[in-house]
């Protein structure tokens, strides 16, 4: 599947350079350049899910620059990193609203009969492979615990 999502960002990329956009040209490199870094270090193609991880850390970098540069009074590169980010994210699943994630909180503490904050790990383990790249990871931690305190 790892072949699909990088020859579409290819494609992406030749066509910026075509429509002469830099920032998009800019942006569609280094989501290139962590991917093939990732396929390089495993030394084989990334399954959709490793893709996704790499996506998710390149997402996770571009919110936290953001939020730094805007801290420091740094509009212009605040404002650069967010355009990256939203490149980045027409690659990405579609995140879950509050209900779908919590409707399979819910489901996941039903099917693990979970009644404690003991078995948040069990929750846990069990939530985050439903929700991957849909939903943050400490937004399901808060939720989980909200449920079970």
């Amino acid at each position: 599947m790892s072949d699909t999502l990088i020859a579409e960002i290819k494609e992406q990329l030749t066509d910026a350079m075509r429509e002469r956009d830099d920032a998009r040209r800019d942006t569609l490199r280094l989501i290139l350049a962590s991917l093939q870094g990732a396929e390089k270090e495993l030394q084989r193609p990334l399954t959709e899910d490793e893709e996704l991880q790499v996506l998710q850390r390149e997402r996770k970098k571009r919110i936290e620059a953001a939020e730094a540069f805007r801290n420091g009074g740094r509009e212009e590169q605040a404002d650069k990193e967010e355009a990256e980010l939203e490149v980045l994210e027409e690659f990405m699943p579609e995140p879950l609203s509050e209900e779908e994630l919590e409707e399979i909180v819910d489901n996941v503490i039903a099917e693990v009969g979970a009644t404690s904050m003991r078995e948040i790990g069990r929750v846990m383990a069990d939530v985050m492979p439903q929700v991957a790249g849909r939903a943050d990871g400490s937004a399901v931690s808060q939720l989980v615990r909200e449920k079970l305190a």
